[in-house]
């Protein structure tokens, strides 16, 4: 059976960062690490949605919570709505503090496989932002790039926890998985 482009484009970047991490780039042990593992590529997991921007200024500020109890303060970049089963969901979008307009935007998410199937605390995407034909700001959300933060390797990781808007009620079977027991 022949893969899409974007299933092949999609697979070559998963073996790339498998590549990556076996080489001794990241969170895990090199030694014994034989890959991650991930849901199968799912086209119906990629959304392109409006952004709406948050406005500048210290109300822009976002303090996330981590897994060590040292805040993370980001900047609210704005929310994206996303059609998900079961219906629309939004969810907020970060940025970096003092980045003004960032390439992409961070969101920090959790769903209904969290703690079963992926990471109990949650997973995240980093999210490209583009411009519409009008010229508005989009956000291309593709969950079959979500993946474990470091934390979910090992201690000595702070990562930040996704906030309450960020909880969905539906399961993302799309992107990283907790390896096999």
């Amino acid at each position: 059976m022949s893969s899409s482009p974007y299933e092949e484009a999609l697979l070559d970047f998963r073996r790339r960062k498998d590549e990556h991490f076996a080489a001794g780039n990241g969170p895990v042990d090199a030694a014994t690490f034989h890959g991650l593992r991930y849901y199968p590529p799912d086209p119906a997991w990629t959304f392109s949605a409006p952004l709406t921007l948050t406005l500048p200024g210290p109300a822009a500020e976002f303090t996330l919570d981590t897994n060590t109890g040292e805040p993370r303060t980001m900047a609210l970049y704005g929310t994206v709505t996303l059609p998900l089963p079961g219906g629309e969901q939004t969810v907020s979008v970060f940025a970096p503090l003092g980045e003004e307009t960032p390439q992409r935007v961070f969101i920090p998410f959790r769903d209904a496989t969290s703690g079963q199937e992926t990471y109990g605390a949650g997973r995240y995407l980093d999210a490209p932002l583009a411009r519409s034909d009008d010229g508005d700001a989009l956000v291309s959300v593709d969950f079959n790039l979500a993946y474990h933060p470091y934390c979910a390797y090992g201690d000595g990781w702070t990562c930040p926890l996704p906030p309450r808007e960020n909880v969905l009620p539906v399961a993302v079977p799309a992107g990283e998985r907790l390896p096999e027991a």
